[in-house]
């Protein structure tokens, strides 16, 4: 098992950060207090060929993998971004580079791939529902058929950036759960427009992740058309779950650079701040165990999400792996976050230490995209061969 990364591999981490470095932790800053899209920085990694590094590259990508992309979240992140990196990478490269890549039609791969790795069009998914919560099997929103095509009706929560998307992936049902066997079968997937009659959506004021907006989206007999299926009718969800636990994925990596930045912010200050004499802050061991833990945390997370990817890259299974990381960052990275404030007393909950807005973003991956609950379910039926307990 080697873990040395190759010349192309670093110098894609390099290049990734000190794209994240032109932009900084004043701009996020900037970006969070006007809840506006980090469109500058976005066109900046595309410009780059950084949004479509796992992509084919008949299609404009790089034709690298998983694995150069979280190196390249998890630099973006470390260089300024945070936690909220990650979901710039999940609502394209995941939600619309992989799902379409895997799952998508020929027409559909060459019209929407080359301008994603642009940044010509952003994407989203709408798969939440406030019924259904992580049950993504009880889903109600439905497709019912339309000659050759559908009507979707229903509602979505908590869907990420959908003003500043031009297509949006929709997971539905198209038979409904009495019709069939298995609870698995009779969801599909959509590719359609944003801009469309009878979908409209509202945004939810939050605490964090500000930079991306969270939308409730509701469907009124919205027209499918046939060529917007992406993947197998009635068949979907074993494909969605590599979108799903690709998303696992880059929400780690953007986690575990997050918690690299607070680190380095809080051992910055702490190396400064002299209070008791001539000794810094850091040299106490109250201020220097609480962070030496948190890093061992993050070493421990981001080992772990290279095996998934490298995994997903190979083609073998990477889900527990992806689950199990996603688990420990979030976990890690409160922590990391929460002590980093705590060794920089009353400045760490100023807005000038940016501290505050790493704290604060990192909190939602405690529960989304998945929740650490769901994950414990997950690990010890599948990785532990428990009973299942709902």
């Amino acid at each position: 098992m080697d873990f040395r990364l190759s010349e192309e591999q670093k110098m894609i981490a390099t290049t990734a950060y000190r794209i994240g470095e032109e932009f900084g932790l004043s701009y996020w800053r900037e970006q969070d207090e006007k809840k506006a899209f980090p469109t500058e920085l976005w066109q900046a990694v595309c410009g780059a060929g950084l949004a479509g590094v796992a992509l084919p590259e008949e299609y404009g990508g790089a034709g690298q993998g998983m694995l150069e992309m979280a190196l390249i979240v998890e630099n973006l992140s470390a260089s300024g971004g945070g936690s909220t990196l990650g979901q710039l990478f999940m609502i394209n490269p995941i939600f619309g580079g992989v799902t379409i890549s895997k799952y998508g039609t020929e027409k559909m791969k060459q019209e929407l791939l080359p301008k994603l790795v642009s940044g010509e069009i952003n994407f989203c998914m709408a798969l939440t529902e406030a019924r259904a919560g992580s049950n993504s099997l009880e889903l109600k929103t439905f497709a019912d058929e339309d000659g050759d095509g559908w009507r979707l009706n229903g509602e979505k929560l908590w869907i990420t950036a959908v003003d500043h998307a031009q297509k949006m992936l929709v997971i539905a049902r198209t038979k409904k759960v009495e019709d069939v066997q298995k609870r698995t079968d009779g969801l599909s997937m959509f590719m359609i427009d944003v801009d469309r009659e009878g979908l409209t959506y509202h945004p939810i004021d939050k605490v964090g992740t500000r930079t991306l907006s969270s939308c409730s989206v509701f469907f009124d007999e919205v027209r499918i058309e046939p060529e917007e299926l992406v993947g197998t009718l009635h068949g979907g969800w074993k494909e969605l779950l590599d979108t799903l636990n690709t998303e696992r994925i880059v929400t780690t990596a953007g986690l575990v650079g997050a918690g690299d930045l607070a680190l380095r912010l809080a051992v910055a200050y702490a190396n400064d701040r002299k209070v008791f004499g001539d000794k810094p802050v850091s040299a106490y061991q109250g201020i220097q165990f609480p962070l030496a833990q948190a890093k061992a945390e993050i070493e421990s997370a981001r080992l772990l999400n290279y095996k998934a990817a490298a995994q997903f890259d190979i083609g073998e299974p990477f889900g527990s792996e992806a689950n199990a990381a996603k688990l420990i960052a979030a976990q890690a990275v409160a922590n990391a976050t929460e002590r980093s404030m705590q060794a920089m007393g009353g400045m760490g909950y100023a807005t000038e230490s940016h501290l505050e807005r790493l704290w604060r973003d990192a909190r939602l991956f405690r529960f989304a995209p998945v929740s650490e609950e769901m994950i414990l379910n997950f690990i010890a039926i599948h990785d532990l061969g428990m009973p299942r307990s709902y």
